[in-house]
């Protein structure tokens, strides 16, 4: 049994991670994009999203698992996080030059201390992720203020922009979540 967590009663491998970055991905309009291109040219931009992210990801993160048009990711560091989720953007902004199909993502970033489940991670951090990605625009990155707080400040990134753009309650909260909008520095 691992020190950082214990075993739920009556579920083996359920163990709390440690603190972290939950992120989530989600191809917007992809209800449409189906009704509109068809089956195969979704799957294809889900793949392109999952190839693309996987090429990015640095070595103490992984794709936690896809989930229909999105994917559930972890990262060990917050900034790794932010700059992953902002690499990503930039990659499919570039890839969605001159294409029939351009890829639009929204992701959204929370930290915090999820419970695991084999594989998986479960429980209100992933859910305040979740929905912390559903606020999010096409090509935005949105994180909580609790990542906020685990880099030290919203300056704490080199090159990297977060700003505070208010509190917000999201389905099954009750207390508003502060969200901050993530962007790259136009200045060095």
């Amino acid at each position: 049994m691992s020190v950082r967590g214990l075993a739920a009663p009556g579920g083996a491998g359920r163990e709390t991670t440690g603190a972290g970055a939950i992120a989530f991905t989600d191809i917007v309009g992809f209800t449409e994009l189906t009704e509109l291109h068809g089956d195969d040219a979704a799957l294809a931009l889900v793949d392109r999203q999952t190839s693309l992210t996987r090429e990015v990801l640095p070595p103490a993160s992984r794709i936690v698992k896809e989930i229909g048009d999105g994917l559930l990711l972890w990262f060990d560091d917050p900034v790794d996080a932010l700059c992953t989720a902002l690499t990503v953007q930039e990659h499919l902004a570039e890839s969605a030059l001159g294409d029939e199909l351009p890829l639009w993502v929204r992701i959204g970033v929370h930290w915090g201390a999820p419970k695991r489940r084999g594989d998986d991670l479960i429980g209100h951090d992933v859910n305040l992720a979740s929905r912390v990605t559903g606020l999010a625009g096409p090509g935005e990155v949105l994180c909580t203020g609790a990542v906020v707080d685990a880099l030290g400040g919203a300056a704490a990134v080199a090159g990297v922009r977060i700003e505070f753009v208010g509190a917000t309650y999201v389905k099954g909260l009750a207390a508003p979540v502060p969200v901050h909008a993530v962007t790259r520095s136009s200045t060095p």
